[in-house]
């Protein structure tokens, strides 16, 4: 027999035409943010991205699909990242770097990978900031990083905005010390160029993989003829060979994107598993109510209040200790205890007060 206690009441008509405008309203907003990242997600656009296959390299996002465990999401971080900034230089979506945590033989690792279709994936200052707060992320959870690393370095034009301050380019390179020194594992691959600036980060990692046609240096064969008058080839200053072979720089070379790819999977899969957090994971239920009637439930209109009860009622499938919470805590700052998806975990629904429980 099903608990009294464990039965959520909502007080919401599916059919009043407050609901109907509020579920119109934000199916509209909705479509419209999904509408908008895929327009980031494409980067530098159709052009950009036909360019880098033409030389025979994924993109970032084709990248990080391939190496994820199959069927396992990609949690991306700060994908509006300099939103609408940068736009005197043609913008950069994404901050030119995509960032978040996905699954490799079933390990938790922080992906960073730079998007060249993106001023050749150029460092911004906000693709600094980005690099460095998805960082600081696995710093503070001890997860370890991939990065694939496809970059022209610093965006030349706004350098003075990139180095100065403790949030900047430097700080990436103060991670990776960090994170070495901490044991968190740090992986990289060089599968496009790595100048400049840049060419420090995947040096300061435990294990280094690149592709033939990358390109690992300071300084170009342009730059390196116009400072002494010598003249040498991309390969010949920083190419796979060279950094295999003469300088030994690189533990892996590898032909293309994707024999690089599975060797980083492969290497993975010799990573010990840190051990699972403290929390049950159960089987996953169907909510009790119809989740998507929560867009109906949030006001579209600032001014008035919604019902958090219903709100609750939506993404919980079975809200054990529902009236036990609402005991202990306050009614103006109450937390509810629900099973959503697998996992145990607190919810708090911020209803105005006129509609808070009593």
């Amino acid at each position: 027999m099903a608990d009294p206690l464990n039965k959520l009441v909502t007080k919401v008509d599916p059919t009043s035409v407050r609901f109907e405008k509020n579920m119109r309203t934000m199916a509209e907003l909705v479509s419209a943010i999904h509408n908008e990242e895929q327009k980031i997600q494409e980067g530098g656009g159709p052009k950009a991205i036909e360019s880098q296959h033409a030389k025979k390299r994924l993109t970032a996002r084709e990248r990080i699909a391939l190496l994820l465990d199959r069927n396992t999401e990609f949690f991306e971080l700060g994908l509006y990242a300099a939103y609408e900034m940068y736009e005197e230089w043609g913008g950069a979506p994404s901050a030119g770097v995509v960032t978040g945590l996905g699954r490799i033989h079933g390990r938790l690792f922080m992906i960073i990978a730079n998007d060249a279709t993106v001023k050749a994936g150029a460092f911004f200052p906000m693709t600094a900031k980005k690099v460095i707060r998805a960082q600081n992320i696995a710093i503070e959870n001890r997860i370890p990083t991939i990065y694939l690393v496809d970059s022209a370095g610093v965006f030349l034009p706004l350098q003075e905005d990139v180095f100065p301050d403790t949030d900047d380019f430097g700080r990436v390179f103060r991670n990776n010390a960090v994170m070495s020194a901490r044991g968190i594992t740090q992986i990289t691959a060089i599968m496009g160029m790595c100048v400049a600036g840049g060419a420090y980060l995947p040096v300061m990692c435990d294990t280094i993989l690149m592709t033939e046609g990358s390109g690992l240096f300071l300084a170009g064969p342009a730059l390196v003829q116009a400072a002494i008058g010598a003249k040498y080839s991309a390969e010949e200053l920083g190419g796979a060979a060279m950094h295999a072979q003469i300088a030994g720089t690189v533990d892996y070379r590898e032909p293309n994107d994707e024999a690089c790819i599975e060797r980083i999977r492969s290497l993975v899969e010799k990573i010990g598993h840190k051990p699972a957090a403290r929390f049950d994971r159960i089987k996953a239920e169907e909510p009790a109510y119809v989740a998507e009637e929560l867009y109906g439930i949030y006001e579209v209109d600032a001014g008035r209040t919604y019902e958090g009860e219903s709100s609750y009622a939506r993404p919980a499938n079975r809200p054990a200790f529902w009236r036990e919470a609402r005991r202990v805590w306050p009614c103006h700052l109450y937390r509810e205890r629900g099973e959503g998806r697998a996992l145990h975990h607190g919810l708090q629904p911020e209803p105005g007060p006129a509609d808070l429980p009593a």
